[in-house]
């Protein structure tokens, strides 16, 4: 293990998923999916606030980076003196609900120029991340006091992964992992502390040509409409006026420290 190069190895990991699909970096897949995405998360039990309780108070300010819909943001609003929410997709930000104690900046973190705060956190966003090491480094330069990065260790539950399985035969070069953060991290200086959270992954989608549009976006070559639509069929369950995918029980692990300062 220690003679893997954890950086170089996360920076193919990100290009060659681009070859796939660039679904997880482009803003323009984020504002397709936005209202599917908020469907399917805002109604879920949250681990991920319970790791950050013993932080939070109400004289704290955060910044949520790649904030999505607010999923995060909009309860922690609740919580705190003020929550900054970086997020570069229009469509998602359209649906963060306004907080007289909540700053929403239209940015990717790249570009972000923001204050800093007492606590950074970072959920689900590092998959399409290039250059991870400069993304971290701003992580930590914002963060007063603790920042925390969560990302997935089991495999992307979406259905689209599932259709490559069976239309082409596997699913495809796959997302940097939890696993690999930790140990950019250790390769970098860092030794996070580490909490594990499992969840249940639905997506809701109004319509099959939605969901279509989803999929189509994160499959790459040989993508086939017809029968597509009909695994799809298959896949999918009818839950009131939505079409539900269950994508099982996913592992996440949360990486936080205390930011170093060089």
């Amino acid at each position: 293990m220690t003679q893997i190069d954890w950086v170089e190895r996360w920076k193919r990991l990100v290009a060659d998923r681009a070859t796939l699909a660039s679904g997880h970096a482009d803003s323009g897949y984020w504002d397709r999916r936005a209202r599917s995405y908020a469907a399917s998360t805002h109604g879920r039990s949250d681990e991920f606030l319970q790791v950050l309780e013993p932080y939070l108070s109400p004289s704290k300010t955060l910044i949520d980076v790649g904030a999505g819909t607010g999923r995060h943001a909009t309860p922690l609003a609740e919580r705190l003196e003020w929550v900054t929410a970086v997020e570069p997709s229009e469509g998602m930000r359209a649906h963060i609900p306004p907080r007289d104690n909540m700053t929403v900046i239209a940015s990717t973190w790249e570009d972000a120029e923001v204050a800093p705060a007492d606590l950074v956190v970072c959920s689900h966003v590092m998959y399409g991340v290039g250059e991870p090491v400069p993304f971290l480094d701003k992580l930590q330069a914002a963060a007063r006091e603790r920042v925390f990065v969560m990302m997935r260790e089991t495999d992307l539950p979406h259905p689209a992964a599932e259709l490559r399985r069976r239309l082409a035969g596997d699913a495809g070069p796959r997302l940097p992992k939890f696993s690999e953060l930790f140990m950019l991290l250790l390769q970098v200086g860092v030794a996070p502390d580490v909490d594990f959270i499992r969840y249940p992954i639905v997506t809701r989608y109004a319509s099959m040509e939605e969901a279509l549009t989803d999929c189509r976006a994160l499959f790459g070559d040989g993508w086939d409409e017809a029968k597509a639509t009909q695994i799809l069929d298959q896949l999918l369950r009818r839950e009131g006026d939505e079409l539900v995918f269950d994508g099982g029980v996913a592992l996440s692990g949360v990486a936080h420290w205390r930011p170093q300062r060089t």
